[in-house]
């Protein structure tokens, strides 16, 4: 690794630690600032069952520090709030925010059943308007989950679950099905399965951490979210988007999604999707784009993104066109485009992106190349028409095939895409 990709990666390093102080002390200052409801004090050894049931509608209850068996429902209006100290426990389901505006805030959740069947969970949302703040949940199948709601706020939480489980045994950090116009901010969640969206229309997902997980987000059937200021780490996938339109993806870290199936970002017939001033570093595929935009009607646009030290930086399967690549950065990754089968990527869009691999010059001095970008390679062309060949990736014998293809002419392959303008240097991303 060169000396200033060292201080990049340190650079991110330090942002992300950065963030995650953000994170608290910002949950911390939400606290003390918010108007407090008059608060009806639950002592240690009263039964908090009882007492939620005959809470009115904009009552409050905050838990003084201890044990309290579950499950518990809290009803319309009704906030349930108390330290971390407090710890609930015990039901299928722990608590049931049964009633539109109904709130849980600060305490612990811990546990739940441990039947998918059943979908047993920390915290189940069934009304609208509901809020899951500050709370933090260990040792349950499903964290929150959250069925046919709207205008849902999952803000300041943390999940942690079950590292020692392969991920078929984990349920969802975070499962959201037919949830629309809701906010999912601040939360931090970790080896736990899945953060799921499906059939979950008009949602904010805002700067949430999710690590060492399978999905950071998986949304399916989705349109209209809005997916920024997040960080995905050492999860298989960072965001996967199916069958879904009009999302906006901006300002992500998504970070070192490993394996054979590690993909930062993967879209599948997923069309109008805008891909704007992200990180992408360390991934086995960086981008992983598959039939997409779909129709002809959609186009993807990718701008400002950085890829770097990625096995594939972006990964095609299936057609390429109405894919738009501008103001894009291509350092040190393996390979910048790879073309699943036979194919290139010459029908996708690139403009004015820069290219570590770029061999040309810029004799105006305006910092745009002379010459197109026109990447070849032999090695690639025939790693795509007979994928076994991978295999071989980084051995001398496809050295060698690279270097025949580019010291003798007659063994040339057709470009793998045209940049006609790419850039020199693009000074700092994300605009």
């Amino acid at each position: 690794m060169s000396c200033r990709g060292g201080r990049r990666l340190a650079a991110v390093g330090l942002g992300v630690a950065l963030a995650a102080a953000g994170v608290a002390a910002a949950a911390a200052a939400r606290r003390e600032s918010e108007p407090a409801l008059p608060c009806r004090h639950v002592a240690a050894g009263e039964d908090l069952a009882a007492r939620l049931a005959e809470a009115a509608p904009g009552s409050a209850l905050c838990l003084a520090p201890g044990a309290w068996p579950g499950p518990l429902r809290v009803g319309a209006g009704v906030t349930l709030s108390g330290p971390r100290a407090a710890v609930l426990s015990g039901g299928a389901t722990v608590v049931t925010l049964a009633g539109p505006g109904a709130a849980l805030e600060g305490v612990t959740v811990g546990g739940s059943g441990a039947r998918f069947d059943r979908l047993d969970a920390a915290v189940l949302v069934a009304a609208d308007r509901a809020r899951v703040e500050d709370v933090r949940i260990e040792g349950a199948l499903f964290g929150i989950r959250a069925e046919r709601v709207s205008s849902l706020v999952l803000r300041g939480n943390e999940i942690r679950g079950a590292p020692g489980l392969p991920f078929g045994l984990r349920g969802d950090g975070i499962r959201l099905w037919e949830v629309r116009d809701s906010t999912i901010a601040y939360n931090r969640l970790s080896h736990g399965r899945d953060l799921v969206a499906w059939y979950a229309p008009g949602n904010r997902f805002e700067g949430n951490h999710v690590e060492h997980g399978r999905y950071g987000i998986h949304f399916m059937y989705s349109h209209d979210n809005r997916v920024t200021g997040n960080r995905f780490a050492d999860d298989v996938v960072g965001v996967f988007v199916m069958y879904s339109r009009r999302l906006w993806i901006e300002d992500n870290q998504l970070l070192r999604s490993g394996g054979a199936a590690g993909i930062g970002l993967g879209l599948k017939e997923a069309g109008d999707v805008t891909v704007r001033g992200n990180t992408f570093v360390a991934n086995t595929t960086g981008l992983f784009i598959d039939t997409s935009a779909g129709d002809r009607e959609s186009h993807n646009r990718f701008h400002g993104n950085e890829f770097r030290f990625n096995d594939r930086a972006v990964s095609f399967h299936g057609p390429t066109e109405r894919n738009h690549f501008a103001g894009n950065r291509f350092r040190d990754n393996r390979s910048d485009v790879e073309v699943d089968g036979r194919g290139d990527a010459r029908a996708a869009s690139f403009s004015g992106n820069e290219w570590d691999a770029y061999v040309g010059y810029d004799l105006d001095g305006d910092g745009v190349g002379d010459v197109p970008h026109q990447p070849r390679s032999l090695a690639a062309d025939w790693i795509a028409r007979t994928p076994a060949l991978a295999f071989f990736r980084g051995t001398a014998a496809l050295g060698a095939v690279e270097w025949l293809g580019r010291a003798l002419p007659l063994f040339g392959t057709a470009p793998l895409l045209v940049d006609p303008a790419p850039r020199l240097s693009l000074g700092a991303l994300g605009g």
